[in-house]
């Protein structure tokens, strides 16, 4: 979960409304620039957190009390297994994203590293398979991860304030993106690399005025009776 500590107290986005978040940009992408395996490329960005779910998932508390953060969390085996077997059953394509994407996470943890080594070996079985290639594989992976990086600056909220620019990362064409907000509240990507001019997308998140927490059990509860906030952003090219 994506963590936020604010005068009310700490505001949450979870994963998959995370990863949801990450699908409303991607889905908006220039359709000509689009890859060839558009929809299960739409659909891994949409749930390549999906195994994080807060409702059920044991490491949500630091030692004081408090929620954990997502950059606080270690490679868990059990829960990339659970996420590359979901893949998996979905489609080869799929999976394969989302084993990129672990990879790209856990690649060079300690604890990861070889279990991201494992699924390596497997790739080029599961692209025969796909009847796909690694460049277009590549090209995938790299909007899901433009989109994946883009969808966490915002639920970070780490839009820089008098329109001060914040990279978030290069795009599946190599070009480095970066990101600003403009006179109206608007966010605002330079270069575009949307179909349209202006577009929305949406967020929920929740917030919990109680700080510390003595259990998992007792958070999860306030997870679950939390009001959901909805949170609408608008995205325009820059006239």
């Amino acid at each position: 979960m994506i963590v936020n500590y604010t005068e009310d107290g700490w505001e949450i986005v979870t994963q998959r409304s995370h990863g949801l978040l990450a699908a409303q940009i991607c889905a908006q992408w220039q359709k000509d620039n689009q890859p060839e395996r558009w929809v299960e490329t739409l659909i891994a960005t949409a749930e390549h957190d999906d195994v994080y779910n807060e409702f059920e998932n044991a490491e949500l508390l630091t030692e004081s009390g408090g929620p954990k953060n997502f950059a606080m969390t270690s490679f868990q085996k059990e829960y990339a297994s659970k996420l590359i077997d979901m893949a998996l059953t979905k489609g080869r394509y799929i999976g394969l994203l989302v084993a990129r994407h672990i990879n790209f996470l856990h690649g060079e943890d300690p604890e990861g590293k070889k279990y991201c080594a494992e699924l390596k070996k497997k790739e080029g079985r599961w692209l025969q398979e796909a009847k796909t290639t690694k460049r277009e594989l590549d090209a995938s992976y790299s909007l899901l991860e433009f989109c994946d990086a883009f969808s966490l600056l915002i639920c970070q909220k780490m839009v820089q304030p008098e329109q001060r620019k914040v990279e978030i990362s290069n795009g599946p064409d190599g070009i480095p993106y970066v990101l600003s907000g403009d006179e109206e509240g608007n966010l605002v990507v330079e270069p575009w690399p949307f179909e349209l001019r202006e577009f929305k997308v949406n967020l929920e998140s929740r917030l919990l005025k109680q700080l510390v927490f003595t259990s998992v059990e007792s958070f999860r509860d306030a997870i679950r009776d939390s009001p959901v906030t909805l949170r609408e952003l608008r995205l325009r090219k820059r006239s």
